[in-house]
C-alpha cells in the first residue's frame, strides 16, 4: 500500500526513478548510461551490479525496481529462471522479461598463461583465478562448467573475488589472475583471449507494474534500437532477436 501511495502521488515520484541490480552485463551498463545522459534531470535511472541473488534479495525487500538474472545454459532459462525465483516470497507479483542472448565463457591472456585454448587446460592448478562472488549467475556458470570436469572450486587456486566483469577483467590485466569468468564482450574489450562455454539468456524481473512504467519502456527501445543493436554488435556476443518479449509471469 505504501508503495501504491508513493508511486501515485507527489507527481508519481516513483514514476521519475528506476532502479535495476542484478547481474552484470557490458551491454545494458552502456546502453542505461546513454539513456540516464539523455534523460538528464527529467529522471533517474541506475544500475548497480550486485549478482542475482543479491538482487533477488533487494527486489524482494522492494529496495530496486528490476533485477538482472542468468542462471545456466541458454535453452533451460525458460525452467531455471522461474524455479530461481520461486525461492522468493514476492514471486506471484513479478514478470520475466527478455533482455537478451549473450555468450559466456573464460577470459585469459594468452601471452602470459601459455595455456591451450580449451576449458580443460585453464581448469589446471597452477593458475590464477578471479571467482566471481557467491550467488552470481557467473560463478554458478563456472561451477557447472567445472562439474562436467569433475571438478570443484576447492581445484581452483583463487586469488582474488571480482564483484564485476570489469573487476574480473581488470584482475588478469593487472597481472593478479590468469583467468576469469566473463563474457565475450568483456574479453573483447579488455583485448583478452576468449574460450565459449556456451550461450546465456540475460532476463530482467520486476513487479507488473514497472513493466508498464514509460522509463523501463523507453529502456527497452533503446536496447532494441538500431544504435542499441550496432553497440551489441561493437562489443560482440549478444543476440538481440527476443529482446522485450515476455519470458514468465504467473497468473
Amino acid at each position: 500500500v505504501d508503495r501504491w501511495m508513493l508511486d501515485s502521488t507527489h507527481n508519481g515520484l516513483l514514476r521519475d526513478r528506476l532502479i535495476i541490480g542484478g547481474s552484470d552485463d557490458p551491454l545494458l551498463y552502456r546502453i542505461i548510461l546513454q539513456y540516464a545522459q539523455e534523460l538528464g534531470s527529467k529522471a533517474l535511472i541506475s544500475y548497480s551490479a550486485c549478482g542475482a541473488r543479491s538482487g533477488l534479495e533487494l527486489l524482494n525487500a522492494n529496495r530496486i525496481d528490476a533485477c538482472c538474472i542468468h542462471w545456466g545454459p541458454q535453452q533451460e532459462s525458460r525452467q531455471r529462471h522461474p524455479s530461481l525465483i520461486r525461492q522468493y516470497s514476492k514471486h506471484q507479483d513479478w514478470i520475466i522479461i527478455r533482455a537478451f542472448e549473450r555468450e559466456q565463457g573464460l577470459i585469459f591472456d594468452a601471452n602470459k598463461t601459455h595455456a591451450e585454448p580449451r576449458p580443460s587446460a585453464l581448469f589446471h592448478t597452477s593458475l590464477r583465478w578471479s571467482l566471481r562472488q557467491q550467488g552470481s549467475g557467473s560463478q554458478r556458470f563456472l561451477l557447472e562448467a567445472l562439474s562436467r570436469q569433475g571438478l570443484n572450486e576447492d581445484d581452483l587456486q583463487t586469488t582474488t573475488r571480482a564483484l564485476s566483469e570489469t573487476e574480473a577483467a581488470t584482475a588478469i590485466t593487472l597481472g593478479k589472475a590468469d583467468v576469469s569468468t566473463a563474457t565475450r564482450a568483456t574479453a573483447n574489450e579488455f583485448k583478452l583471449n576468449f574460450i565459449s562455454l556456451g550461450w546465456q539468456s540475460f532476463d530482467l524481473v520486476m513487479p507488473r507494474n514497472i513493466w508498464f512504467r514509460h522509463l523501463f519502456q523507453n529502456l527497452l527501445q533503446h536496447l532494441t534500437s538500431d544504435a542499441g543493436q550496432d553497440l551489441a554488435d561493437s562489443l560482440g556476443g549478444y543476440q538481440l532477436d527476443h529482446s522485450g518479449e515476455l519470458i514468465w509471469g504467473e497468473d
